[in-house]
This record gives structure tokens, C-alpha cells and sequence, in this order.
């Protein structure tokens, strides 16, 4: 009487593995930069909202404010508040990330973008 045994044997086992094991190190690296792209456009949309809030304070006093509190403005979580700088009709401003060591994002009105100076269009945040 013979039986067939049911199952896979060691070398079926061992190849799945290895073929995952390739996947896995194909997909690995392409997610890697994943949280930085993410820091990175949490940077700039508040410097985006940040254009909002200093247009709206510019419509109503006819100036800009280089205070952070006094604009209706509020960062993203992690992203650190922002540097402001005022002049005579214009303003620009960086921020920064908790998360990311060296990484400064800028933006100008009327003005160059401070992070990398005249490359970026007006209002455009730009990151260095």
C-alpha cells in the first residue's frame, strides 16, 4: 500500500523564500524616501498657507507682519513655526522640519526666495 504524502518539500520552501526575499529587497528602497517627501511637503504647504495668512494681514493693515502670532496661521504637526522677515513691500520666509537634520524650506514675495535664491518663481516654497 503506498501513500502520497501531502505538503510542500524543503527545497519548494526554500525557493518562495528566496523570492520573496527578492521582492523585498527591490521594494524596500523605493519606500525609503517615503517620510522625508512627506516632511518635506508638510513644509511647504505651510508656507503656502503661510502666504495666505500674511496676504490676508497685508489686505487688512497695509503692511506685513513678520510675527507669527498675529496672523491666523497655524504649522503642521512636527513642521517647526516660521522665520519671517519684513521689509518695505515685501517679506519671505523659511521653516523647518523636527525630523529633518539640514533641510530648510523658503519662500518670497516681492522678493528672491532666501533658500535658494533666484531659481524659484515668486511665491514658489523651494527646499535646500
Amino acid at each position: 500500500m503506498l501513500r502520497t504524502r501531502k505538503g510542500f518539500t524543503l527545497i519548494e520552501l526554500l525557493i518562495v523564500v528566496v523570492i520573496i526575499g527578492i521582492l523585498a529587497a527591490i521594494a524596500i528602497p523605493k519606500f525609503a524616501n517615503t517620510k522625508s517627501k512627506a516632511y518635506i511637503t508638510a513644509m511647504k504647504s505651510d508656507l503656502r498657507n503661510l502666504v495666505t495668512a500674511e496676504e490676508a494681514f497685508f489686505s487688512d493693515s497695509s503692511k506685513y507682519t513678520a510675527t507669527v502670532s498675529q496672523l491666523k496661521y497655524q504649522n503642521s504637526s512636527g513642521t517647526n513655526a516660521p522665520t519671517i522677515s519684513t521689509g518695505a513691500g515685501y517679506w519671505y520666509a523659511t521653516n523647518s522640519h523636527t525630523q529633518l537634520s539640514g533641510m530648510t524650506c523658503g519662500i518670497g514675495i516681492n522678493t528672491t526666495n532666501p533658500t535658494v535664491g533666484t531659481t524659484a518663481a515668486e511665491g514658489e516654497p523651494a527646499c535646500k
